[in-house]
């Protein structure tokens, strides 16, 4: 049972100290800034934005992993203008599966799934779902029981296992149900056969993918670099290359953190502390240490890493999509983005593309370890045996790699987790937030969100910071009166 929290209050001349300098970290410290609170980033990286970054490389800007611009929750989508202002445009979305040579909507729909699977094939996938419609999973505990239930057996295996598999490293049986619901609920077969025959009354109000968002036109590390900005501005500190490796505590509070510099080890007091930091270093961290049981369950909390091989063609409008899934077996990447298509203002030269293809994979394997030139021309070799590209064409490459991408839903991670917040919750002055930081796989706006929360927490408010994204509302779902059809549009300037 994890017990109720209680929090201290916010005071005059009180010193704030935010542990990471992604979407949740720098929310916070811009809003205790802009209100006159001394406040402190200690980022361990050189680079701000956490995985919502923009990387560089000779002139091309990429992001690690596509970060769309799209939220329910209106103090976020307030704070992204005032931060950013007119430096947004509105990008169409297209992305879609590549499987065996064709190329299938995502989300999938039913005509075009079934038909380009062929007769028999969609006759198996029908089949298969009107039996698990039937006869379902009684309880739906991981995500092939979820998966199945909606698609049938015969389309999770298609579309669903071997990608989910790539992804996380682990069977889809021991990945929660709970991944599954936050990432594509209000999804299923009936669904898309009712969309595709067009059976639904025109004025019915349905639900269905954002078809454009919102982006920042240098890419998401803009908006967190013009919010460092922003925080300096105002006062506040943010450090760079100040890897946070201790947090000393006494009597229900944290007192300060040690943080290792480039020119050794830096002691910093505060009176509060906001943490991001992965909630398995944050156990390891504690000083003097928490029980062997806390620390255990530290342990038990996994990560899936992952690298970007940012390719740079000799080309342009390589593909339409902004991103690519990639189910075709036989190649390890899991997914390709075209960041022409996010923004023409990343890529310096015209006639040029950028690609980013992905890898997931665990900090210090086989793939991990490979070289930077080894790891281009796999990424060159896969373009071409997918039939994408042309490997000719492919003029220059590198690899940004990031650890702790994606906090992993496995088969005891809530127990752990429980255990882990038993020892850190009762902190009076502490605060964790953000995805990895709660280890919950929040998208960029509900790590925000939390930030926002916490913050007013410290100002008396009892808001519940880990309720955020745990209704399963579909993330990218909008309500519409119809489906529109019709050509693509191409990205335009968001009024301000």
């Amino acid at each position: 049972m994890v017990p109720a929290r209680s929090v201290e209050r916010l005071k005059g001349g009180d010193h704030v100290v935010v542990i990471g300098a992604g979407p949740a970290g720098l929310t916070a410290a811009y809003l205790l800034a802009k209100d006159g609170v001394r406040v402190t980033v200690l980022e361990g990286d050189d680079i701000v934005g956490g995985i919502s970054r923009t990387a560089q490389y000779n002139g091309y800007r990429f992001d690690i992993g596509g970060h769309r611009f799209f939220t329910k929750i209106a103090p976020v989508e307030d704070l992204w203008h005032e931060i950013l202002g007119p430096e947004f445009i509105s990008v169409p979305r297209l992305s879609r599966i590549h499987y065996s040579g064709k190329y299938f909507d995502y989300p999938l729909k039913a005509k075009n799934a079934l038909l380009g699977l062929g007769l028999w094939n969609t006759f198996l996938c029908v089949a298969s779902y009107v039996k698990w419609h039937f006869k379902p999973y009684p309880v739906e505990e991981n995500l092939e029981q979820w998966v199945t239930n909606r698609f049938g057996k015969r389309l999770f295996e298609i579309f669903f296992k071997t990608y989910t598999e790539k992804v996380w490293g682990i069977p889809c049986t021991e990945i929660r149900a709970e991944w599954a619901a936050q990432r594509i609920q209000g999804l299923s077969l009936a669904k898309a056969i009712l969309n595709a025959a067009q059976l639904q009354k025109r004025s019915e109000t349905i639900k269905t993918l954002i078809d454009r968002f919102q982006y920042p036109r240098l890419g998401p590390g803009q908006m967190w670099e013009t919010a460092t900005e922003k925080i300096r501005d105002l006062g506040g500190e943010v450090l760079m290359r100040h890897q946070v490796e201790h947090l000393e505590h006494r009597n229900g509070r944290i007192v300060a953190v040690r943080a290792r510099t480039p020119d050794g080890t830096r002691r910093i007091e505060g009176d509060h502390f906001i943490s991001t930091m992965p909630l398995r270093n944050l156990a390891r961290a504690m000083d003097p240490a928490p029980p062997p049981a806390i620390r255990g369950a530290g342990e038990g909390l996994n990560y899936r890493d992952f690298l970007t091989v940012a390719l740079m063609i000799d080309a342009d409008d390589v593909f339409p999509d902004n991103w690519i899934y990639i189910h075709t077996p036989g190649v390890q990447v899991g997914r390709i983005q075209n960041f022409n298509n996010w923004s023409r203002a990343m890529v310096p030269e015209p006639g040029t593309t950028c690609l980013g293809l992905e890898y997931f994979c665990f900090e210090g394997d086989g793939l991990w370890a490979s070289p930077d030139a080894d790891l281009v021309a796999l990424a060159t070799r896969e373009l071409g045996e997918l039939g994408l590209v042309d490997p000719s064409r492919v003029r220059d490459g590198c690899v940004v790699r990031m650890p702790k991408a994606y906090p992993v839903y496995d088969s005891t991670y809530a127990g752990h987790l429980a255990k882990v917040r038993e020892f850190i919750d009762p902190i009076r002055n502490l605060h964790t937030v953000g995805r990895n930081g709660m280890h919950k796989y929040n998208n960029q706006d509900h790590s925000m969100f939390t930030a926002m929360m916490a913050v007013q927490n410290m100002r008396g408010a009892s808001h519940d910071v880990w309720s955020v994204n745990t209704d399963f509302e579909y993330h990218e779902e909008q309500k519409i009166e119809t489906a529109n059809a019709g050509t693509r549009p191409v990205p335009e300037r968001v009024a301000s």
